[in-house]
Formats: C-alpha cells, sequence, structure tokens
C-alpha cells in the first residue's frame, strides 16, 4: 500500500500537478432546545456558511444528530457522507460523522467503532466514561490519482478521565489494524488539552507515528490555540480540545482555527480546526 500510494502521487506529481488537501474537524454542538437562542435550527445556516467559506475537502462533524446530519446534507450537497449514531449504530444518538467531497473523492469502505472494552458492540461504553462514545472512519480514494488514505472522526467522553486515555491507546491500536501502513487522519473532540496524559499517548511511537497538525505548522506563532469557546464571543476562557493528527506521509502547510461570528455569537460552541495538508 505504501509503495502503490507514493506510485500514484508521484504520477500526478510529473504532471505538476500539486495533490493538496484541506481537512476541516468541527464539533457543530447537538440539537438541544436547552440552546434558546442558539439552538440548532437558528443557527443551522450559519454553520453550512463557515463550512462553506472553509471549503474542505473534507471535515468531521461531532455531537450531529441525525436531523443535524439531514440538514447539512441538504445544505451542502456537494458533499457526500458516512456516520452511524453512537446509540445503535444506525440513526440513533450523536454521529461522529464524515463528509468527502463527492467529485474529488471515491468511498472504498467505511465503519465504525465504540471506545470501549467490546468495541464492535454498538452502544458500549466502559471504563469510567458517562456516555456512549464512538470513531467512524471512511477509507477514500482521490479520483484523479487514484492514491488511497483514511479518515478517522472521533469524540471523547467528557467525564472520564480513564476513559480518554484508555480511548486514545484503543485508536492507536485500531488505526494500525484499521489502515495498516497507509496514510491517515486522524480528527476530532478530544476532550482533553496537550498537558493530559492521553495527549502522551502521541510520543509513544511503539503505538503509532502521528503528529499534531497544529505543532507540526511551523508557519503559526500562536502556541496555544482555543477550540472550546462557549456560544458568546469572549464569553469564557478558550481552551485547545479539538485536534487533527496525521501519519508521517502528510506535510502540514497550516493550521489554524475558524472564529468566524455575528459578533455575538459563534455558530456553535466549539471554533472548528482546519489543516492545509500536502502529500
Amino acid at each position: 500500500m505504501r509503495i502503490l500510494f507514493l506510485l500514484m502521487f508521484g504520477l500526478v506529481a510529473t504532471c505538476k500537478v500539486k495533490p493538496e488537501l484541506r481537512v476541516l474537524t468541527y464539533n457543530i454542538r447537538l440539537d438541544t432546545p436547552a440552546d434558546g437562542v442558539n439552538q440548532w435550527p437558528k443557527r443551522k445556516e450559519k454553520v453550512a456558511d463557515l463550512l462553506r467559506k472553509g471549503a474542505p475537502h473534507i471535515f468531521g462533524v461531532q455531537e450531529a444528530l441525525h436531523n443535524q446530519m439531514l440538514d447539512l446534507q441538504t445544505l451542502m450537497p456537494e458533499y457526500a457522507w458516512y456516520g452511524a449514531g453512537r446509540d445503535d449504530g444506525k440513526a440513533a444518538g450523536e454521529f461522529s460523522a464524515i463528509f468527502y467531497q463527492k467529485d474529488k473523492f471515491t468511498l472504498l469502505g467505511s465503519g465504525t467503532f465504540w471506545l470501549s472494552e467490546m468495541p464492535d458492540v454498538p452502544g458500549s461504553k466502559s471504563w469510567d466514561a458517562a456516555i456512549t462514545r464512538v470513531c467512524s472512519w471512511v477509507k477514500l480514494a482521490e479520483k484523479t490519482s487514484g492514491g488511497q488514505f483514511f479518515v478517522f472522526n472521533t469524540h471523547f467522553d467528557h467525564v472520564g478521565q480513564t476513559a480518554r486515555l484508555r480511548s486514545m491507546e484503543l485508536i492507536a491500536r485500531k488505526t494500525k489494524e484499521i489502515a495498516a501502513d497507509a496514510p491517515f487522519v486522524l480528527m476530532g473532540d478530544f476532550n482533553f488539552e496537550p498537558s493530559a496524559p492521553p495527549y502522551k499517548v502521541l510520543e509513544n511511537k511503539a503505538l503509532w507515528d502521528v503528529t499534531d497538525a497544529w505543532a507540526s505548522d511551523t508557519e503559526n506563532k500562536s502556541a496555544q490555540p482555543c477550540t472550546f469557546t462557549g456560544f458568546k464571543v469572549e464569553g469564557a476562557e478558550c481552551r485547545r480540545i479539538d485536534y487533527i493528527f496525521l501519519s508521517p506521509f502528510f506535510k502540514v502547510k497550516s493550521c489554524r482555527n475558524i472564529t468566524q461570528n455575528d459578533g455575538t455569537h459563534y455558530p456553535s460552541d466549539h471554533l472548528p480546526v482546519v489543516a492545509d495538508l500536502a502529500f
């Protein structure tokens, strides 16, 4: 797979086409009446507008309920998507879904596993997790070159510290099992900051070889971007808990968050993170 991938993209390079990839991760906040003026029907157009302006080739969403998935599909028909509701593996519960441009990529495979000791059991949870969590993935082929790679998208538990650590270790194993030596991107809302123990799993080369896209952007002078803001602009201390992680095939050209807002509220209580990558 590694040799085939490099050969394919090498052929593209000889035709003076630079294979580039823009990926984005975004916790869009679930649709709940508790959000009042920020409830989903009042902001879905703002979320779609932000995504259009961000112009990702691929983006992952977290906390999306099935009706939100259908809204995004309607508002952004140029994308296809894959995901599974975390409660039953179908339509129930939140999705950690992946959208990809239909004219640029072909879907070769997909799947979802649960962040638990029984990853193949829908609705399962383990350790000190408060609720069920999942990781969804797709295998894509770039239509021009035929080059193949994987994208994983997840949302870690917001309560269980052990659950977050074990989930990171599980994903390290599962990316290796599913993607083998093919290139992959891992994105999502991980609910931990860089100082937390799960982040240290990134440094365990015996498990995998991945990098933090933000930390790899040498042109970016902001050492600690924030991604969890709450809806209100400048209304809360901002924390970095959303990430894009990469296998060694990718070189980071830039990585940033998007702070688009209406002057009072952001479209979600998280800021999206977007990375421009080169193979």
